[in-house]
């Protein structure tokens, strides 16, 4: 049977089910993830609620054009942990999807609902000739 939920609400049931959990651990352990859409989906929901738990201004997601994935938040100095490739990759097809973004670059506010609450915040893409790169952006 074909699931007809959308991605958008795939990523708030990640975010509700992982709410509680080592959010770093299970983002580290995404490398045991052998479907790429239902880990990307993991990764994004896990990256949101790091995002919140840890009161975050904005995590990027890059892969350059040698199709390396990087991941830095800007009030941390270290990196979290990258999802595998494949993983990384299909991330930019849900925040595609979600934002319905089909340009190089463009910007858009989501409504993440978690739980009992919900959070706006900017998803970015911005693609170039070094490579393509999502950003979230979180409320002050």
């Amino acid at each position: 049977m074909l699931d007809k939920r959308s991605l958008h609400a795939k990523v708030q049931e990640q975010a509700d089910c992982f709410a509680d959990t080592d959010l770093l651990g299970e983002m580290a352990g995404l490398v045991r993830e052998k479907d790429s859409e239902e880990g990307a989906l993991k990764w994004l929901a896990l990256a949101i609620l790091h995002g919140i738990d840890r009161n975050a201004e904005k995590i990027s997601l890059r892969v350059d054009e040698k199709g390396a994935i990087s991941v830095t938040a800007k009030y941390r100095k270290s990196e979290l942990p990258r999802p595998p490739s494949s993983i990384g990759r299909k991330v930019f097809d849900v925040v595609r999807d979600i934002t319905h973004i089909e340009e190089n670059k463009g910007r858009m506010p989501v409504v993440i609902g978690i739980r009992d609450s919900s959070i706006e915040l900017e998803m970015k893409l911005d693609r170039d000739g070094s490579g393509e790169e999502v950003v979230l952006t979180f409320p002050e």
